[in-house]
């Protein structure tokens, strides 16, 4: 049996360009289905956040099955732990779902920058969804630049945020950013499920993709 840590926003908005607030959080397929997937092969989850901050799911994710009653299913979300008192050498794998959550806080937080550099540098599987990628931005190596810089990543596109309504709202866009931070991006069509894998890196470009990228987590945790 496994040990992941998955990292999730403490943040239940996301401050847009003309300094309003627009409620968020983390998406919650992007953590159920992940986490369903780990709990059926027999893995135990830990969760951690910013500050230890019980996490708060984007209401607008809370449809279907993916609904309350699935995000109330992951009881480790009741009592995370902080993401400053965590280490990498305690875990086999680190996975971070998104939602605008992550464009926040995660993109600015110094703990889970350094714990991302580590999870990379370690070769232990490390899964990104969605905006999830915004949390990269935070992990530099000692002369500034990108831990991340020359990977190759799937991130919620450009594209996506335009259609999703927010993009002309949005302080900056999460694929420019990852861009001028030398990390390649590459994009599928939209709302399609995409999963890149790069060394230990895995990342998937949307809540579609949360499935696959689950698949290959459990499949490198055999």
């Amino acid at each position: 049996m496994a040990k992941i840590l998955m990292v999730l926003t403490a943040a239940d908005s996301w401050t847009l360009k003309d300094g309003t607030k627009h409620p968020t959080g983390f998406w919650a397929e992007e953590a159920v289905v992940p986490y369903q997937a780990l709990k059926a092969a027999g893995h135990e989850v830990v969760v951690a956040t910013p500050g230890g901050v019980v996490p708060t799911p984007d209401a607008g994710s809370l449809t279907g099955e993916f609904g309350a009653e699935a995000v109330a299913g992951i009881a480790e979300l009741k009592e995370p732990l902080s993401l400053a008192e965590v280490t990498v050498d305690d875990y086999d794998a680190v996975l971070y779902p998104g939602g605008h959550g992550p464009m926040e806080d995660l993109a600015v937080d110094a703990d889970s920058g350094r714990l991302l550099g580590a999870a990379l540098a370690s070769g232990k599987p490390l899964a990104v969804v969605c905006h999830g990628p915004a949390a990269l931005l935070a992990a530099r190596k000692p002369d500034g630049t990108s831990a991340f810089a020359g990977y190759r990543v799937a991130a919620f596109t450009n594209a996506e945020e335009t259609q999703a309504g927010l993009a002309d709202r949005a302080p900056w866009l999460l694929q420019d950013r990852l861009a001028a931070d030398g990390v390649v991006v590459e994009a599928a069509e939209p709302w399609t499920p995409h999963v890149v894998v790069d060394r230990n890196l895995i990342t998937g470009q949307n809540p579609m993709s949360s499935a696959p990228l689950a698949e290959e987590l459990v499949k490198r945790l055999k």
